[in-house]
């Protein structure tokens, strides 16, 4: 099965209401209301879900209970007012929740703008199996990059309100790491969560006719020379079209991470790209996930057929 276009969801307009959920860590408060400032300045009315602050009990790592995070992101969604769903920030959990979510409910509700990235990636694959809805592999507001960074937040917003503007994506320190050209459907995020997700309820079967972006953070270079080769023996890779590479923080000196990355990658025949700019890095670009694009590793660029957003 090859990869096909998702449902593309309209652009934001001023006085959007858009939704705060928080579906994987625990999220600091004055980041968070740091971030929903921001947004209010563009002109959105962000509105914050019951559960986004709650810490679980016993286990520090989440941000409350799996069946409230998954509460607040179906009723967000559910809600005919809201355009929007905007995860608060990632960490870890999105997988503990995104099985107690009425998937049906949510196809049912149509398509809205959902935003996140980093444990997020669990939710998009969700969004892109469960509903057929495009989604955006993009900055959150509890954030820090979100907060610091004035081309992660234009790259954001310009994306939201005028999708036409930004059709074409690429940091200055992109360039080859296998040239070439390359045509797909963009899919991916952070790549040990698309490890974990193999054999799950619902898992994308492959990356076939796809054009698979993916970044990560805290990952040794033997750790991701794992994750590689666990989506390469199960066959996940075969047929994918191209790769473009983002950031890798905090997971060991460059040059070891990248000869990883070219050993594992290199033999698939496919343009990769290195450094295109988004992830965890100092700059976060919002990259449209579901939708065709060209790949020019060369170039060190990444053009949409059509803008993200209808």
């Amino acid at each position: 099965m090859t990869l096909t276009p998702l449902t593309r969801p309209a652009r934001l307009r001023p006085g959007a209401r858009v939704a705060v959920v928080a579906p994987s860590g625990p999220v600091p408060a004055e980041r968070l209301e740091a971030g929903l400032d921001i947004l209010r300045g563009w002109e959105l009315e962000p509105v914050v879900m019951p559960h986004v602050l709650d810490e679980h009990p016993r286990l520090g790592h989440l941000a409350g209970e799996d069946a409230d995070r998954a509460r607040d992101l179906q009723e967000a969604w559910c809600d005919p007012s809201v355009s929007a769903v905007l995860c608060a920030r990632g960490g870890y959990g999105a997988q503990r929740m995104v099985d107690l979510v009425d998937w049906a409910a949510i196809r049912a509700a149509g398509p809205k703008v959902f935003v996140g990235y980093s444990d997020v990636t669990a939710l998009h694959e969700a969004f892109a199996v469960r509903t057929g809805l495009s989604t955006l592999h993009g900055p959150m507001p509890a954030a820090v990059t979100f907060l610091k960074d004035p081309r992660t937040q234009e790259s954001l917003r310009a994306t939201l309100f005028e999708p036409e503007s930004v059709r074409t994506l690429g940091l200055e320190t992109a360039g080859p790491l296998v040239p070439g050209r390359a045509r797909g459907i963009t899919l991916g995020g952070c790549v040990s969560i698309l490890a974990a997700d193999l054999g799950t309820p619902h898992a994308r079967p492959s990356a076939r006719g796809g054009l698979l972006l993916i970044e990560d953070v805290g990952e040794e270079p033997y750790r991701l020379d794992r994750i590689l080769t666990q989506l390469l023996r199960s066959g996940w890779l075969d047929g994918v079209a191209g790769v473009a590479l983002g950031s890798w923080a905090e997971c060991g000196p460059y040059e070891e991470i990248r000869a990883v990355l070219l050993d594992r990658l290199g033999g698939l025949g496919v343009p990769v790209v290195e450094e295109l700019g988004f992830g965890h890095g100092p700059t976060t670009l919002t990259m449209p996930l579901g939708v065709p694009v060209v790949l020019d590793a060369d170039a060190g660029t990444l053009t949409l057929d059509e803008p993200a957003l209808r």
